[in-house]
């Protein structure tokens, strides 16, 4: 443990800000995505690429850098992710062509994977006791300021220089590298990587959002998505069945609660993604600036905010799954809004499904950790939180897959319509959770509340 309890507030800062900036990295690059499409002659289901090819990414690399952590310490990985998040943004930001815009994503995703599960362990492997969990407080105030901040940045930074502008933004994170190099345990474990089973995942993964997006992209990309879905799926299986102990471990995919709880709430960044691409494409078809999108979204960064100090009542009261039945009906409601209003071509009803959507957000995650953790023993929390948050956030890829795929042919409301029986399916299963098993009320503490 780190000697030096007054250095906690700084470090958890700097990581907070890191924590915000990987956030930052699509929420402020969302609201040009029509004017980036615009430059390189994509529409809307193109522009979708952006989201969803940094989505995936994110998803698997984010389990991928919890066991590498495991394996040579939380220094190594976390350094070399946020270089790979700010060369991507620099490669995206540079790019010459939209094949290497979107490769430059998907090295930004891949980095940025690093920020949220590294940064609190982190501070939970220096810090403990109440210095820890008012560090971990620290990094999600920071955190949520600044990424629920990011439409308006990033429409600020478009109108001052144009969408590569915006996309630069996560370069930033390279001033926190003096703070990691100083403090960043070096020290794991010495075991073994399961390299295949990553592989494994991440084709099915990639193959699931080509094939829901290939609706707008061409046969190809069907073909594509359809041969790494089919390929995928099985040898993820026999992965797991032959390799216990791997990428995915048996005991965790075998354990009903914490599937259950990840699946549920994995609609929820699915619908968060979403509406990422659907409200600018609305608004800009009805001449709204970059600049204007960011000012009109300002509610949502105003509800963001207010979430910790909600989750922190209603999580305890309610209970883990109680909170997740609760945060699902939510996201239905966030996207029969945004259907309406892309409908409609109301403003006010985009801006209430994302101020709702951050509502679901900021419960549903914190009630995904406590659900998945409290289903399994101390020994095994860290796999199964890693392995919950890659379907968590595999949620925001097929989300804004859906949008990108089905946009064109039955248009944004259509998409988002589509897009509803997610979270209808999630409040379901939780629904029926809990009438199987009533999960015991319990407070949760900050640390529980904000890990990764």
């Amino acid at each position: 443990m780190h000697n030096d309890p007054s250095q906690a507030g700084p470090v958890a800062v700097v990581v907070g800000l890191l924590f915000g900036l990987a956030g930052t990295g699509t929420s402020a690059i969302a609201v040009a995505l029509p004017m980036l499409g615009a430059d390189f002659g994509v529409g809307a289901s193109g522009a979708a690429w952006v989201v969803s090819s940094y989505a995936v990414a994110l998803a698997v690399m984010t389990a991928v850098h919890g066991r590498v952590a495991d394996i040579v310490g939380i220094r190594l990985p976390l350094v070399v992710g946020v270089i790979m998040m700010s060369a991507g943004a620099l490669l995206a930001t540079a790019a010459p062509t939209f094949g290497v815009l979107v490769t430059g994503r998907v090295l930004q995703g891949a980095g940025s994977a690093a920020v949220p599960v590294l940064g609190t362990a982190l501070i939970s492997a220096r810090w403990e006791g109440a210095t820890r969990a008012g560090a971990l407080g620290r990094v999600a105030g920071t955190a949520a300021a600044l990424s629920s901040l990011g439409p308006l940045i990033g429409g600020m930074l478009v109108a001052a220089g144009g969408w590569r502008s915006a996309m630069a933004l996560p370069v930033v994170g390279l001033l926190a590298l003096p703070v990691i190099l100083r403090v960043a345990p070096a020290e794991g474990t010495g075991e073994g990587f399961d390299l295949p089973g990553a592989v494994f995942v991440a084709g099915a993964a990639t193959g699931l959002v080509l094939l829901i997006q290939s609706a707008s992209a061409g046969a190809v990309v069907a073909v594509v998505g359809a041969g790494l879905l089919v390929l995928g799926i099985p040898a993820v299986t026999a992965r797991i069945r032959s390799r216990p102990g791997g990428f995915l471990p048996r005991s965790v995919m075998t354990n009903g609660a914490v599937l259950r709880s990840a699946c549920a709430a994995a609609a929820i960044p699915a619908g968060w993604f979403a509406l990422l691409i659907a409200v600018p494409t609305v608004l800009v078809g009805q001449g709204w600036s970059a600049l204007g999108i960011g000012f009109v979204l300002v509610p949502s960064a105003v509800a963001a905010l207010a979430m910790p100090r909600i989750t922190r009542v209603v999580l305890p009261r309610r209970g883990a799954a109680g909170s997740l039945a609760l945060a699902c009906p939510i996201a239905v409601l966030a996207l029969l809004a945004a259907t309406l209003g892309a409908a409609g071509g109301v403003a006010a009803l985009l801006v209430v499904g994302v101020m709702l959507v951050t509502v679901a957000f900021g419960l549903g995650q914190p009630a995904m950790v406590s659900a998945v953790g409290s289903a399994v023993t101390d020994s095994q929390r860290g796999v199964a939180l890693g392995v919950a948050t890659l379907i968590f956030l595999a949620g925001a890829g097929i989300g804004s897959a859906v949008v990108g795929g089905l946009a064109e042919s039955i248009g944004v409301a259509g998409a988002l319509a589509v897009l509803v029986t997610l979270p209808v399916a999630g409040s379901v299963t939780m629904a029926l959770q809990l009438r199987v098993r009533q999960q015991p009320v319990a407070a949760l503490s900050a640390e529980a509340a904000y890990r990764p």
